[in-house]
């Protein structure tokens, strides 16, 4: 099985998150994707977090009728911050036979020789890089583990959609609406 892995905080998780991780589990060779809710992203501030349960609880809400699509709260247990070399090395000792393909953003190539490990990443494992709106080149995309993949451009924040939220706004299509309707019952991000 091949596994796209698409990390992120998903502060809350939005139709951006899921129609880029359809897209890729539908359009390339990945068999799946999971989205890995991480608890602490290193280079995040954690204040603006909302309790990683309730992340979770939103992803699994937004995917629950798609089977191209999976949740993972594998960081949960680990240390934090989490860092995706470690994450990678557990699911693959958890699933030996699984092939898994770290989905990326271009907007993320630049820092990415500054996570931790960078380099056995590359080595052990496929990156899928998607494109971001004002994404800057990187010498990155000439290593051979690294296949650009031409996805569609979704400039949607999550920043956005909790600026909109504070603002008593409308989020209606710019997140599920089991999302949106768990965010106004349980009066999150106000």
């Amino acid at each position: 099985m091949k596994v796209g892995l698409l990390f992120g905080s998903f502060n809350p998780i939005h139709i951006g998150h899921l129609i880029l991780a359809n897209f890729m589990a539908t359009n390339t060779d990945l068999d799946t994707v999971w989205l890995v809710v991480s608890p602490q992203n290193p280079f995040k501030p954690s204040n603006t977090l909302l309790h990683e349960f309730d992340r979770l609880h939103m992803v699994s809400l937004a995917i629950a009728d798609n089977p191209n699509l999976g949740v993972s709260n594998i960081e949960f247990s680990m240390p934090k911050p989490s860092y995706t070399i470690d994450t990678l090395t557990y699911l693959q000792e958890k699933y030996p036979s699984y092939e898994f393909v770290l989905l990326m953003g271009e907007d993320n190539l630049p820092l990415f020789p500054k996570w931790k490990n960078y380099e056995s990443i590359l080595q052990f494992h496929k990156v899928y890089v998607y494109p971001r709106s004002g994404s800057i080149t990187t010498e990155l995309p000439e290593m051979p583990n690294i296949t650009f993949v031409k996805a569609p451009i979704l400039d949607i924040s999550a920043t956005f959609i909790r600026q909109c939220i504070k603002e008593e706004k409308s989020i209606k299509y710019l997140v599920p609406d089991e999302v949106a309707e768990y965010i106004k019952v349980h009066k999150l991000y106000q």
